[in-house]
């Protein structure tokens, strides 16, 4: 199954759930409780490495943080599909904010919240 853009993706998730007819097990809140079980697997990757070695996974854990990204997006996707809920959009939708939020100058170099300048 391949797919070249987040449409595609959330039609082909779609597809993948009503054929094994899983559709009944993603209610919001469950592809949410799905979506935050995945992220922290993706934390667990990062598990005690150094600032540096995060930089630097050898080849089995980086095919663990492929792997548990790649399950991250697509269980943001099927939720948003079941919310319907363009995805894309309020990405951009998303950036324009916190572009007003975080003016470059400033915010540059600082890890501060945009309520803390």
């Amino acid at each position: 199954m391949a797919v070249d853009s987040l449409e595609r993706l959330k039609i082909a998730m779609r597809e993948f759930a009503k054929e094994r007819e899983w559709d009944q097990f993603h209610s919001p809140k469950n592809l949410s409780m799905a979506l935050a079980g995945e992220t922290g697997e993706l934390l667990d990757c990062f598990r005690w490495l150094t600032e540096e070695a995060s930089y630097q996974l050898n080849d089995q854990q980086s095919q663990a943080v492929k792997e548990e990204l790649a399950d991250v997006l697509l269980f943001t996707v099927r939720l948003a599909d079941k919310l319907n809920i363009d995805l894309f959009a309020e990405a951009q939708a998303k950036m324009l904010k916190n572009e007003n939020r975080y003016p470059v100058d400033r915010v540059k170099g600082s890890a501060k919240k945009y309520t803390e300048y």
